[in-house]
């Protein structure tokens, strides 16, 4: 189930996180699915306890799973997570258009003039492309 590379510069945590995301994602682990204990995984993997309690913490972070004390580590509804990750990639995609527009010579006026257009498109209900 986990494929972790003890010899990569990542750290384990950091592969185990990946790897617990990419299952999330690909739906092997199902919305409010029990994950591993701590103690069980760390068994079945042979690392430190504290390594997998790390990557829970970072996952719980990012809103993939959620914590109920005593009873354990649960995969968190994917529609949430999944909104919220494309959202996060969505800001960091118009950054670096963004950027590149300005680097070209686009005036700020004339990117603040298509968003404005874009979201006269949005509320209109269409997404057609007025530029083209």
């Amino acid at each position: 189930m986990f494929d972790l590379d003890v010899r990569s510069r990542k750290p384990i945590y950091e592969q185990l996180v990946e790897k617990l995301k990419e299952l999330i994602i690909h739906e092997v682990l199902k919305a409010d699915e029990q994950l591993p204990s701590v103690r069980s995984l760390a068994k079945e993997l042979t690392i430190n306890p504290n390594t997998i309690q790390k990557a829970y913490r970072e996952l719980e972070h990012q809103g993939y799973i959620y914590s109920v004390p005593g009873k354990g580590s649960f995969v968190a509804p994917q529609a949430i997570t999944m909104n919220n990750e494309k959202v996060e990639k969505m800001k960091n995609d118009l950054i670096k258009l963004i950027s590149e527009a300005l680097y070209l010579g686009i005036k700020k006026e004339d990117i603040l003039s298509l968003i404005e257009i874009a979201e006269q498109s949005v509320k209109r209900g269409t997404s057609d492309d007025q530029n083209q």
